[in-house]
């Protein structure tokens, strides 16, 4: 087993991902939406680093081919679960999540089915693009509850008609209440286009694996 800087990168990202969750267990919104967003952003962002060393130094190694793909699934499936925990369950976001969740299972079966013709379910491009798409639209959701959360704190003690004559331009908006709702119903339509993008994709690059499996889900006669 060898520990070159990318398999160190990788493990390092695969660690953040339950501690993605770990925030909000120890911190109040929106301080921990906010450590949330900065950790999930830094760990992706290594995703391409690690990914980018391996290559160029030519240190692409079983370790880091076996764990990469665990760390993508590990992130992306514990900021979905937290995501859809701190919302309000919407239809429209629960269901590009649950495409989501239900491919990254599947195929991790199909690979563990395989054994060592798992080698057929290499990485695509489109998984690649599919996974990009999925860490974008997450961090912006993660977005939108910072947005969210500080127009809370600033509407605070604001009776309803006076949060009204702000909105409405009658009263002046000294604390931002216009710029910080707009924030957050732009990061929130933003965000779920881009989920759903990613659940288009996911599905697409699943039912690919599935075909590239099939012969060797047939019994033999």
């Amino acid at each position: 087993m060898t520990l070159t800087l990318p398999n160190v990168l990788t493990i390092i990202r695969l660690v953040a991902a339950p501690m993605v969750a770990v925030m909000f267990l120890y911190f109040t919104r929106p301080y921990a939406d906010w450590f949330a967003l900065v950790l999930f952003v830094l760990a992706a962002v290594t995703d391409w680093i690690d990914g980018y060393l391996a290559r160029a130094w030519k240190q692409e190694t079983r370790l880091g081919a076996m764990l990469d793909p665990i760390a993508d699934k590990a992130m992306v499936v514990i900021a979905l679960m937290v995501i859809i925990g701190f919302s309000s369950w919407s239809p429209w976001l629960v269901l590009p999540a649950t495409v989501i969740l239900f491919r990254e299972v599947f195929v991790s079966g199909l690979r563990e089915f395989l054994g060592d013709t798992a080698g057929t379910l290499r990485v695509t491009k489109l998984a690649k693009w599919k996974t990009t798409c999925q860490m974008v639209a997450i961090a912006v959701l993660f977005s939108q509850g910072v947005f969210e959360h500080y127009l809370g704190m600033s509407a605070w003690g604001m009776d309803q008609q006076m949060v009204a004559d702000i909105f409405e331009g009658r009263v002046e908006d000294l604390q931002g209440l216009r710029w910080k709702h707009a924030a957050m119903e732009w990061a929130g339509i933003i965000g779920l286009i881009l989920l759903w993008i990613a659940a288009v994709l996911t599905f697409v690059t699943g039912m690919d694996y599935l075909k590239k499996a099939m012969p060797y889900l047939k019994d033999e006669p």
